[in-house]
């Protein structure tokens, strides 16, 4: 049973710090400006549920123009997983973004839980990720953005 002391609002720019240090915890690598990136196509589009004033979910659900919305961070903390907080944070996110076409990039484990919400797979991806073998390269051609 949901407790009547979880409760669903929109994230500040600085929760979303909350959420990035969740998805690094899950393994996922977002981009190092996504957050700035997102939060200025819409600082409404995030959403942090809330049990008892502990952060406890997250959700992406930003707007893109008038049609079009991009779903991400959809997050529960493990200790609340199961219990029925996501389901409720999903339904708050998908409510926001009612009536436009909503991508997502999941998880391959929940696949079947976007299609009850939906979703068809439209395409797979693979991502690579490289480690370095030392510092920064001294060259007197590049220089910093």
């Amino acid at each position: 049973m949901i407790s009547p002391n979880y409760t669903i609002r929109t994230m500040t720019r600085a929760e979303i710090n909350i959420a990035i240090d969740w998805a690094a915890d899950e393994g996922w690598n977002p981009g190092l400006y996504d957050a700035d990136s997102f939060y200025s196509a819409d600082p409404e589009g995030f959403l942090i549920g809330e049990l008892n004033g502990e952060p406890i979910a997250s959700i992406s659900v930003v707007k893109y123009g008038a049609s079009f919305g991009f779903l991400g961070f959809y997050i529960v903390k493990p200790a609340y997983r199961g219990k029925g907080y996501g389901i409720q944070i999903w339904n708050a996110g998908l409510k926001y973004l009612a009536g436009r076409n909503v991508g997502l990039d999941g998880v391959v484990a929940q696949q079947d839980n976007y299609k009850k919400s939906g979703f068809k797979l439209a395409y797979q991806n693979i991502r690579y990720k490289g480690i370095t073998g030392g510092g920064v390269l001294e060259h007197s051609d590049i220089i910093n953005l």
